[in-house]
């Protein structure tokens, strides 16, 4: 295919939730889109005809981005397919739901896994595109969690593995400017299934109570307001690298 006239974006994890809206809001900005996926393809090829609807190109594409191999063929297929690579939204993410304080139910095969995942996969993604991403200029977001902020969330692992992510995010910045801006958002509490699944519906409900109590805003995250702020990040925030927004409507403001 010839290089197409459009810009290009590259959404990890993105058959689902905060990945999908941020890939349905990338074509309406009329981005074409690699909308990946490592196992549900049929939601992947749902956001992709959504996509397509919005009169863009758009692909998906089943990659383990733990895998190294697996991401420099993600950035090989927008390249071989566009010519190019604008925006890297690094979602794809994994968990496991552990108190933090029961220190027995959690073990170094639990932090290896959500490392490969979370740190390590955005780390292979980042080196993958950079090389593309160089010679025109870009943008890359890191979705991170509040987690790594206040040292809270799902487990401790899944904790300790976003804040390695904002550690990329500042090293990253720092290292690929000017061409390339590099930055990251931090949301708390995100309305949807997966959450819900994890938690089970009575925790689910505490927590979203607890959210939505202290937020000023009176309410909690949605895949949709999540990927607003990371569009501001990709293509809105034109002198800003290095940083990190947390999401969680002023949750986590002290009193």
């Amino acid at each position: 295919m010839a290089e197409a006239e459009g810009k290009v974006v590259i959404v990890t994890g993105s058959s689902s939730g905060i990945g999908a809206a941020v890939a349905r809001r990338a074509a309406h900005e009329n981005f074409h889109v690699l909308v990946n996926y490592n196992s549900n393809r049929d939601g992947a090829e749902e956001v992709v005809a959504y996509c397509l609807d919005q009169g863009v190109e758009a692909v998906a594409v089943g990659a383990d981005v733990g895998e190294d191999a697996a991401c420099r063929a993600l950035a090989g297929v927008a390249v071989d397919t566009w010519g190019r690579i604008d925006v890297l939204v690094n979602n794809a993410g994994t968990t496991m739901f552990c108190p933090h304080g029961d220190l027995e139910g959690i073990d170094a095969d639990d932090f290896h896994r959500l490392y490969q995942v979370n740190t390590i996969g955005a780390f292979q993604m980042i080196r993958a595109v950079a090389p593309e991403m160089k010679k025109t200029g870009g943008s890359i977001v890191n979705v991170a969690s509040v987690a790594a902020v206040l040292g809270v969330g799902s487990s401790l692992a899944y904790a300790c593995s976003k804040a390695a992510m904002l550690a990329i995010n500042k090293s990253m910045a720092r290292e690929l400017g000017p061409e390339i801006q590099v930055n990251a958002v931090c949301p708390g509490m995100v309305k949807g299934d997966w959450l819900a699944e994890g938690l089970g519906e009575e925790l689910y409900a505490r927590v979203e109570n607890h959210f939505t109590t202290r937020a000023p805003s009176g309410q909690i995250m949605t895949p949709e307001t999540v990927a607003d702020s990371i569009w501001f990040f990709a293509v809105g925030a034109s002198n800003v690298t290095g940083e990190y927004l947390i999401l969680d409507g002023g949750a986590s403001l002290p009193y």
